[in-house]
């Protein structure tokens, strides 16, 4: 059990039972929660037999996870949290209670600050409670020193009135002296904040954001003048700089630009090339309002003023108007012809008060605003007043024609809006069960298409190859492995490589300098990410009952504080890679396993001669009589340092008979199966071998002594491995580390040869030649008949029970605007992963007739291409642009943000299309110009590889 806190740590059950009850707790505002490393995490559930099926080292030492390390949480040599950590992936969160237990029973690692986080409530009509994981930064200044600005952390629910406080205290301004706060967007753009009750959320703040504070004159007068006109469209103040009269965040009133700013430097341009201000990683936002506000017929709609008839504050399924009054308002502003740029501050404002998910500063998913956007006009719009009770009929056997006419009339009971006129098809759905063959039809509506990519199952992984012989390097190869193969894949593909047998390689995620994971042969892939840096060990054969040989994980550790080696736990820390050493299970002394663990590093670690003196001091001192006596207390002849320490932060046990580990199937720090590393490998180095290389020493101090510690490496065991000439009893489930003497690390350990290693051919191989995917293969994918996963069963209704029944779609109807979202994202509990092939798709003619099945139908699907959505960057990230064809010009642009740029229909196909909008031909005016040909040029390409993240 970890040392440290309190002097009684409960045993296993009683901290599962006392843990698992805190985090089961729900959520309260104001509370405090505390971010906690997910693998620390998991390792500690492993300890304690959290979870029923990881009950194999449940109370072991050897799983014990020792002092709380959130390290992998923050960014290098920094304190600062790591950007886009995913909540149960890379961390998770505890209450105060249980995170104050856990530190008074295992502590916080030395030098280590606690990541509290507070509870708040976002949206206002859909409230919802989260933690904030992420607090803003904000930029505060003085408003005669707007360069000098310091950082201060604050959460988004505190308010103005606290904001100021600090800024106060801050800046050593007294309570009695007058003030104004300044929410500072450009240079020469600024909005009074004057709503001291607002909250930095409620008042448009955002992370990054510069706020100024204004101390009135002596005189009384202000150093920054307003606008005297309430009017955008004039302004009479002497002073150069724009300034914003909205006290609050309103929808229309004075501001005609959509988000309450009047700028001098504004200037005509041609209606709808208007670009939206990135409000903090709002680009998701800005994409799909680009592509919504190019949809002709829509934006007629919207500009007309038809949709002041239709709203329905009413419905409770909507905003109650919200979306359409601020939708209206940007619309009015991006097709005014009076701005280059405006600022959707009210229309962000308005989302995140129904769509809490929105309401924040992080990157969101363009794809599903655009939803909820569509979603949420069509509730406010709805024509239907009050919506009947409809019962659903099943096919029974009659034609398609009948069912789905009546499925598309009884929708229109419920549903009727310029959403529904312009977006929304028919899909016919027809699922048949594998043991009666019942077939359901039915046909459902849908507002946008998304399709699957056709790609190959097949993904590239680096690794590392540890061979047996120590004179060799690890080197390094780039696999193609299965998407959904296993280890035993990865190692086959590995062998025709290294001529090595699977059977003789374990495989193992090195992490922070030590083993987090021992992999089983027949555990999935997709558990290894592409980021975790996967080490393959060759070892000698050995079979699950092999009584003769071990295999011994070892870390490297090394003195954390000058001067205190001798000192207690927090004075080592793990470096380099760790290594497996093969040792006889019996009959091994600790002179021998010395001997054989300096084989293996012979590589990189040089031996001292017989008569170099190297433990003394640099003035020729030896160590003193105490620290020989601490470090001797196994030995007889108190020579200094003679690799007999045997720990340093438990007490010595009397017990010497050792620590018996029963056989498991794997190790991890995460996941403890399969830990028995010699029941998938062992070793045999001889003793003539071993004297060779490493000729033993018996009179100099050894370099380093022996610590059986946890299997992270970061706390001792009460078993101790002592030089008294005895055999040691040892166990592949034994985690041993190497503490080196600080002299002998310095002279005789090469770092540059440890970290040293090659490079196969397979990494230096262009990559895979990226596949490219037509648009109709992925329409013939969607369409294909699948079975339904054992996770999503269907009930039939015959059989009384659920089956996996295989499931078809078809397109009935389309709409006159067809959106088609490529499902480019996909995720799993170990794994996620984005699809960066290229698909290729029409811009011009696109004939969808041959997917409709409707015999009925009398008009041509033929489509335009009017709007893209592109996604640069991997996930939990990355930045959103749009190409949208103007309807007004007939040209294409390109919307970055506040940026817009003329394009042409040939750049808008590229890897990055994430989401497309077509047109129904025949809907607008025949278009002119000759048809553009879909291709993709290299500076395209190179476009979607190096796009930078917003």
């Amino acid at each position: 059990m970890a040392e440290g806190g309190e002097s009684t740590v409960p045993n296993v059950e009683e901290q599962k039972s006392f843990i698992s009850n805190q985090i089961q707790r729900p959520l309260i505002k104001g509370e405090i929660w505390y971010i906690l490393d997910v693998k620390w995490f998991k390792q500690w559930k492993s300890y304690v037999g959290y979870d029923s099926w990881d009950n194999y080292n449940v109370g072991d030492d050897s799983a014990n996870p020792g002092h709380i390390d959130n390290t992998p949480l923050f960014e290098e040599g920094s304190t600062k949290m790591k950007e886009h950590l995913i909540d149960d992936l890379d961390y998770t969160l505890v209450p105060a209670e249980a995170w104050e237990k856990l530190v008074a029973w295992y502590t916080l690692f030395e030098n280590q600050e606690p990541l509290p986080r507070k509870v708040i409530e976002e949206g206002v009509y859909s409230k919802s409670l989260k933690v904030e994981v992420y607090p803003w930064n904000l930029k505060i200044c003085e408003n005669s020193k707007t360069e000098e600005q310091i950082i201060k952390e604050f959460s988004r629910s505190d308010t103005i009135e606290q904001l100021e406080k600090t800024m106060r205290q801050e800046f050593n301004i007294n309570e009695d002296k007058e003030v104004r706060l300044w929410n500072r967007y450009m240079t020469n753009m600024y909005e009074p904040l004057n709503k001291k009750e607002n909250t930095l959320q409620d008042a448009g703040l955002y992370s990054g954001q510069v706020v100024v504070i204004e101390l009135k004159n002596d005189d009384g007068t202000w150093p920054r003048q307003t606008p005297k006109s309430s009017s955008y469209g004039s302004t009479s103040t002497s002073t150069s700089t724009s300034v914003s009269t909205r006290s609050g965040n309103t929808y229309g009133g004075d501001s005609n630009e959509g988000g309450g700013f009047y700028n001098r430097q504004q200037k005509s341009v041609t209606p709808g090339l208007c670009g939206l201000s990135n409000i903090g990683n709002t680009c998701f936002m800005n994409s799909a309002l680009q592509c919504m506000s190019n949809v002709p017929h829509l934006t007629e709609y919207f500009r007309s003023g038809k949709w002041a008839n239709e709203v329905n504050e009413d419905n409770p399924l909507g905003m109650h108007g919200e979306i359409a009054r601020s939708y209206a308002e940007l619309i009015d502003t991006i097709w005014s012809g009076n701005n280059s740029f405006t600022v959707p501050r009210n229309f962000k404002y308005a989302v995140g008060r129904f769509a809490p998910q929105f309401s924040g500063y992080q990157q969101q998913d363009s794809q599903e605003l655009m939803a909820f956007l569509l979603d949420g006009l069509h509730e406010d719009l709805n024509r239907i007043k009050k919506k009947p009770y409809v019962e659903l009929n099943d096919a029974e056997n009659r034609p398609d024609e009948v069912v789905a006419q009546e499925a598309w009339d009884n929708y229109l009971k419920r549903n009727d809006s310029i959403i529904t006129d312009l977006f929304h098809g028919l899909l016919k759905s027809t699922v048949q069960c594998p043991e009666c063959s019942k077939i359901s039809v039915t046909f459902d509506p849908f507002c946008y298409l998304s399709l699957p990519l056709p790609v190959k199952k097949e993904r590239q992984l680096e690794v590392f190859w540890v061979p047996l012989d120590p004179r060799k390097k690890p080197e390094q190869f780039k696999l193609t492995v299965a998407k959904m193969g296993f280890v035993h894949d990865m190692c086959a593909a590995l062998s025709q490589h290294v001529n090595v047998d699977k059977q003789f390689m374990v495989v193992t995620d090195v992490y922070n300098h030590r083993f987090h994971k021992i992999f089983g042969m027949n555990e999935s892939l997709s558990q290894i990410m592409d980021r975790d840096d996967i080490f393959i060990y060759e070892v000698p054969n050995n079979t699950h009952d092999d009584s003769e040989m071990v295999v011994l994980p070892v870390y490297m550790r090394e003195e954390r504080t000058k001067g205190s080696y001798n000192s207690g736990y927090s004075t080592f820390q793990l470096f380099s890679q760790p290594i497996l050493v093969p040792v006889p299970r019996h009959n091994c002394t600790y002179e021998e396993l010395y001997n054989r663990v300096l084989t293996r590093l012979a590589r990189f670690v040089n031996l001292p001669s017989l008569e170099e003196r190297w433990w003394e001091t640099e003035n020729g001192e030896e160590l003193s009589s105490e620290e020989v006596e601490d470090n001797n207390s196994a030995t007889v002849d108190n020579q200094a340092y003679s690799g007999t320490c045997n720990g340093t932060s438990l007490k010595d046990s009397s017990d010497d008979s050792g620590m018996e580990i029963s056989n498991g199937e794997s190790t991890t720090s995460e996941d403890t199966q399969d830990s028995d590393i010699s029941s998938k490998v062992p070793a045999v180095f001889t003793e003539q071998n071993v004297e060779t290389v490493a000729p033993k020493v018996k009179q100099p101090p050894k370099m380093f002594r022996f610590s059986v510690v946890n299997s992270y490496g970061t706390a001792e065991m009460e078993y101790k491995l002592k030089d008294d000439g005895r055999p040691l009893k040892l166990s592949s489930r034994m985690y041993i580390s190497l503490d080196w003497h600080p002299q002998a690390k310095e002279k005789f350990y090469v770092d540059s040869e440890a970290e040293s290693f090659e490079v196969h051919d397979t990494m230096r191989n262009k990559p895979q030649k990226k596949q490219v995917i037509q648009l109709g293969d992925c329409l013939e994918l969607f369409t294909t008949t699948e079975e339904l996963g054992e996770h999503d069963p269907w009930y039939c209704p015959q059989c009384k029970k659920h089956q996996q029944a295989t499931k078809k779609f078809d397109l009935w109807s389309l709409p006159d605007t067809l959106i088609i979202h490529l499902k480019r994202f996909s995720y799993n509990r170990y794994w996620r992963d984005k699809i960066d092939a290229l698909v290729e798709f029409p811009a011009r003619d696109h004939d969808l007739n041959k997917y409709v099945i409707d015999p009925s139908n009398k008009v041509p699907y033929v489509y335009d291409l009017i709007g893209v959505v592109n996604h640069y960057g991997g996930l939990g990230g990355g930045h959103y642009t749009a190409y949208c064809q103007n309807h007004v010009e007939n040209k294409w642009y390109y919307f970055d943000d506040s940026s817009v740029s003329e394009a042409s229909a040939e750049a808008t196909v590229s890897k990055a299309a994430y989401v497309l909008v077509y047109q129904k031909r025949g809907t607008l005016p025949a278009r002119s110009g000759p048809a553009p040909t879909a291709t993709v040029t290299s500076d395209n390409d190179k476009a979607s590889e190096e796009m930078d993240c917003n």
